[in-house]
């Protein structure tokens, strides 16, 4: 890892199929278990399985020959701050929802206010959107 002056920086392009998902979580789960940083890795691996399963549910092409893609990207801007950042060529906003109790899906915004406060949707220059979460260490 760089030194605390600089940023530490992980960027990964993911097709949009649902075996991204795992590998998704494999990527983060490394890359931050390589930078030291265990106490972020769960949380971050939940983030990112939501980030990028959203992705492929709502950002993935027209078509098996272009399935589209998605970007992780994972920093670590302060000592005691990581940042997952999934972007994707879809304009459309996660949308929070109000699950019940027998609801198999519709908690992730849930799971993200939770791990994540102050997470933002970033509109990128392609038309797309950047959702961007930070996690912070545990006292």
């Amino acid at each position: 890892m760089r030194d605390a002056a600089r940023t530490a920086y992980y960027t990964q392009t993911l097709t949009l199929v649902p075996s991204t998902v795992r590998l998704a979580r494999m990527s983060i789960r490394t890359t931050l278990e390589c930078w030291g940083l265990h106490e972020f890795v769960e949380d971050a691996v939940q983030v990112v399985s939501e980030l990028v399963t959203n992705s492929v549910q709502h950002a993935a092409g027209q078509s098996a020959d272009d399935p589209g893609c998605c970007r992780l990207t994972v920093q670590r801007p302060t000592h005691d701050v990581v940042a997952v950042i999934v972007s994707d060529s879809s304009p459309r906003r996660p949308v929070r929802c109000q699950p019940n109790a027998e609801s198999e899906n519709g908690r992730g915004m849930l799971l993200l206010d939770a791990l994540a406060p102050g997470w933002r949707v970033i509109p990128t220059p392609s038309g797309g959107k950047a959702v961007h979460c930070e996690l912070r260490a545990h006292s």
